[in-house]
């Protein structure tokens, strides 16, 4: 039987998730199958980690009956140090966590009701075992946090790492790019903008009348898709998670019953409508409209960035100096250059390229290293149209890792290594110190650790 191999260690446990009885457990026969020190694991916890995985679309490399159990397992060993060491999580980062994974249920299966339906629990009772599920997950990664410490990676680990690996083991780099962009924003006639400011204006009346419920508005019309299907509603957030603007009325709100006024930011306009306040933290519900750009007003920021794109070619002026006139704040004071959101660099893979903006993938993909792109339109992280020029800065091809090039990539690689081989070791060591009983229908498997069954 194959183990579960080609699993981060480190990743394996945050089962933050998981675990929500279906309808379907049932018809299940409940059974003690693993004892882990005074922990039990029930047949109806593997099946409902397996019937998870399935409606998730979750693969397992080998027997989920003998994976499952594994894991959770391994679970609850980093649990009972946690509670050993009183390594607590922060109960708000529970509910935030709680509320995001309530929303994904909801995008995914329809309806708060149809979640309801296919769990065959109340919202509430779905939400508390959401909550106990996802503590012990933070809590668990807080364990292993502790257990790897601080790992100290210096160049000449690196150097051995590399020295050591056999050539076809040598990571793959995937060619990575650096871009630069400049962008305008298409202008808005006053009149449009009227447009919507009235609309907003027609929702809060209906809403202060009591015809319509603001839950009912957002979801027919808010422009703000991750929140629209769940009436608007925003997770519990501190005025750092929000924009200014936003921010600054939705804690200023008191009254749950009344309507903000409107709201502008970068993502167009806002109602808003507070649900609850806790502490420093706040929980609203808003309808996001945005003002509809017309076509000849494309085409003028297009004819613009055209003519920047000529002078930067005739060289009356840099592509670094252009970008100056960038409406593009997260790049315009670096030089147009586009910073990868997940590695903090500059470089970017062409898929990860395309997880930013597929428009901007796509221009990239056939430009050569120096060459500016044509004027085009895409959709900004705002969710704004907006236009564009790019220039490719720098292409670096598929290879092989060499130390010269890829030092910082080898160096994570190394640091990821060491932290696996600390938790190795660590549940290795506390396998030898914990009472383990496993059902003898059970043990017919090829476990990742040995230990959990003595000789």
């Amino acid at each position: 039987m194959n183990k579960f191999r080609n699993i981060k260690v480190c990743s394996l446990f945050f089962l933050l998730f998981a675990s929500v009885t279906t309808q379907a457990q049932d018809n299940v026969i409940d059974e003690v199958v693993w004892v882990v020190g005074d922990e039990a694991i029930l047949k109806s916890d593997v099946e409902s980690e397996r019937l998870n995985a399935q409606y998730e679309g979750k693969k397992f490399d080998g027997d989920p009956y003998c994976i499952i159990p594994e894991q959770l397992a391994i679970q609850k060993l980093f649990l009972h140090q946690a509670a050993i060491d009183s390594i607590e999580v922060s109960e708000q980062q529970v509910i935030n966590q709680v509320d995001q994974r309530s929303n994904w249920l909801i995008d995914q299966i329809g309806s708060k009701e149809k979640v309801e339906e296919y769990y065959n629990k109340t919202s509430s009772q779905i939400r508390e075992m959401l909550r106990e599920n996802i503590r012990d997950g933070l809590t668990v990664q807080e364990m292993q946090k502790k257990i790897i410490g601080e790992i100290k990676i210096t160049p000449s680990d690196v150097r051995r790492y590399f020295k050591d690996l056999p050539q076809d083991s040598i990571p793959f780099i995937p060619t990575q790019v650096e871009v630069q962009i400049i962008t305008r924003e298409p202008k808005i006639p006053q009149e449009e903008i009227d447009r919507v400011k009235k609309t907003l204006r027609d929702y809060t009346d209906q809403i202060n009348a009591g015809t319509i419920s603001f839950s009912l508005l957002a979801r027919l019309y808010s422009e703000d898709e991750a929140s629209r299907r769940n009436g608007g509603e925003l997770p519990f957030m501190g005025k750092a998670e929000l924009v200014p603007e936003y921010a600054n009325v939705a804690f200023n709100l008191q009254d749950p019953k009344k309507v903000s006024k409107i709201v502008e930011s970068e993502f167009g306009y806002h109602i808003i409508q507070l649900i609850e306040k806790r502490g420093d933290r706040v929980k609203t519900r808003h309808i996001l409209l945005k003002p509809k750009v017309e076509e000849k007003d494309i085409e003028a920021s297009l004819a613009r960035l055209d003519s920047i794109s000529d002078d930067i070619r005739n060289q009356k002026f840099t592509f670094d100096d252009a970008a100056v006139l960038s409406q593009d704040k997260d790049t315009r004071n670096n030089h147009g250059l586009m910073a990868n959101p997940g590695s903090g660099t500059a470089k970017f893979e062409m898929q990860q390229l395309a997880q930013v903006s597929q428009e901007i993938a796509k221009t990239v993909e056939g430009l050569q290293i120096g060459e500016i792109s044509k004027p085009f339109t895409m959709v900004n992280s705002k969710g704004k149209e907006v236009c564009a020029i790019v220039k490719l800065k720098s292409r670096i091809n598929g290879h092989k890792a060499t130390m010269s090039e890829d030092y910082q990539r080898l160096k994570s690689i190394v640091q990821e290594k060491k932290s696996s081989e600390k938790i190795e070791k660590w549940i290795k060591d506390k396998q030898q110190h914990t009472y383990v009983r496993i059902n003898d229908k059970w043990k017919k498997c090829d476990f990742k650790y040995p230990g959990w069954i003595s000789n």
